[in-house]
């Protein structure tokens, strides 16, 4: 009896060992790159003159910032370098009693009087010469300019130093050489058997796996309910989420960071959209109110190394100066020029045109929170949808919101009577009707 050999086995068992080294070779090789620590330079403190310039800061903060900037007109003059453009006595009259300096007839204080439209200065009695030269101290200091660390060539490779692609390189040498070798052992293994004159088995031919499906009817009857089901489930899932724009982030023309607004500086949502209060809509605020605070600031004057901060300090000054642009107000001349050009902003929230929703039942008789559906704001740098705003999601709210009957003079009577006739001591909004379709649908 001849011995019958198969070359094939081996080969298949050498591939298959082969192939499981270099899938583990290849999940070890990952390497995560650690991330530099960025060092921030210290800025050098400037030399000190006549004059305390920290506490002349805060002077500053206290008695001048209301109407004047150290780089910029506002409604007075801008400030850094005062103390070279006049000598000390005449500020130290200027700044106790403007006023009564200009009724004397002082040729410079004629001046700065008529250069900005005759607006009388707040006399300033209480402050000593002290204060003063501390504040004059102060508007001395040199501007900070904002400097862009230079990085050293070739710094930003870190980490081990074995380069990502000489890794991925070498498993592929690795790869090619295990293929050769397969190659030639296959071979090999057909010579040894064609010399030792054995036969090799042929491997029978198998029914190919369509038609043994197609013969199965049981096999494609529950295939093919499986398949409507599945499709089914898909498509409804499908259908659900048009209009769902949950996570919808525009860019808007004028870039505007609640982060910064209502985070960092704790502007209250209603300031800006005061019809929320009042009104079904919230409401786009117009870019008057904008200039109600960006008349006096006219660059971001934020610490760029907070929290707060997303982006470079330049970059938000030019996001102020497009909103200069758009209602027509001048910088430098303090006033309105009257060419004004509309922002197009994009919409984020939209509700469809069949349902009823309004803004001042939740916010002033619900109470609720802007962000209990609008998420928390004063966390975005960009105002992003952070609910779906789906009818199941102000359904699952209605149900679990309990309603404040408390301080609500207006339902007292109707509260009294669904809690005695509900026997609870606190209501929730479905109890109230919230569930009811002509609630939201009419």
């Amino acid at each position: 009896m001849k011995k019958v050999g198969n070359p094939n086995s081996f080969s298949k068992t050498f591939f298959s060992l082969a192939f499981s080294v270099m899938f583990a070779i290849g999940v070890n090789a990952q390497d995560a790159a650690a991330a530099p620590a960025a060092a921030a330079p210290a800025a050098a403190a400037p030399a000190a003159g006549t004059g305390d310039a920290v506490a002349g800061k805060a002077l500053f903060n206290t008695n001048c910032a209301a109407c004047h900037k150290l780089d910029a007109k506002m409604t007075g003059p801008a400030l850094r370098g005062v103390g070279d453009k006049y000598d000390k006595e005449w500020l130290y009259k200027w700044v106790k009693n403007s006023s009564e300096l200009i009724k004397s007839g002082d040729a410079k204080a004629v001046k700065v009087y008529e250069e900005f439209n005759k607006t009388a200065m707040t006399a300033f009695p209480q402050l000593s010469n002290a204060d003063i030269d501390n504040i004059i101290a102060y508007t001395m200091m040199p501007k900070e300019e904002v400097k862009t660390a230079a990085v050293p060539q070739g710094s930003e490779k870190t980490g081990s130093g074995v380069s990502n692609n000489l890794i991925l390189g070498v498993l592929a040498l690795i790869l090619a050489v295990l293929v050769f070798m397969l190659f030639m052992v296959n071979k090999l293994l057909k010579k040894v058997v064609e010399s030792k004159g054995l036969e090799v088995a042929e491997t029978p031919k198998s029914l190919p796996l369509w038609k043994a499906f197609v013969q199965n009817q049981f096999l494609v009857l529950v295939s093919a309910i499986l398949f409507l089901l599945i499709s089914a489930y898909f498509m409804y899932g499908y259908f659900m989420q048009i209009g769902v724009d949950q996570g919808y982030e525009p860019i808007q023309p004028i870039h505007y960071s609640h982060k910064i607004h209502a985070g960092d500086n704790g502007i209250d949502c209603k300031y800006c959209h005061s019809s929320a209060r009042v009104s079904k809509n919230a409401g786009i605020p117009s870019l008057n109110v904008c200039m109600n605070c960006h008349k006096n600031v006219s660059e971001f004057q934020g610490d760029k190394d907070s929290v707060y901060v997303d982006y470079t300090k330049e970059f938000y000054t030019a996001q102020i100066q497009k909103l200069y642009d758009a209602v027509g107000w001048d910088k430098a001349a303090q006033k309105y020029t009257g060419k004004t050009k509309p922002v197009k902003w994009v919409r984020i929230h939209n509700l469809p045109d069949f349902v009823y929703f309004n803004h001042s039942q939740h916010v002033t008789v619900g109470g609720i929170e802007c962000q209990k559906c609008h998420g928390k704001v004063e966390t975005f740098e960009v105002m992003k949808q952070d609910q779906p705003l789906t009818m199941g999601w102000c359904v699952d709210c209605h149900r679990k919101t309990d309603v404040k009957i408390q301080d609500n003079a207006y339902y007292k009577k109707i509260h009294d009577q669904l809690s005695k006739k509900l026997g609870v001591t606190k209501l929730t909004a479905a109890q109230m009707g919230g569930l009811e379709c002509g609630k939201c649908h009419y």
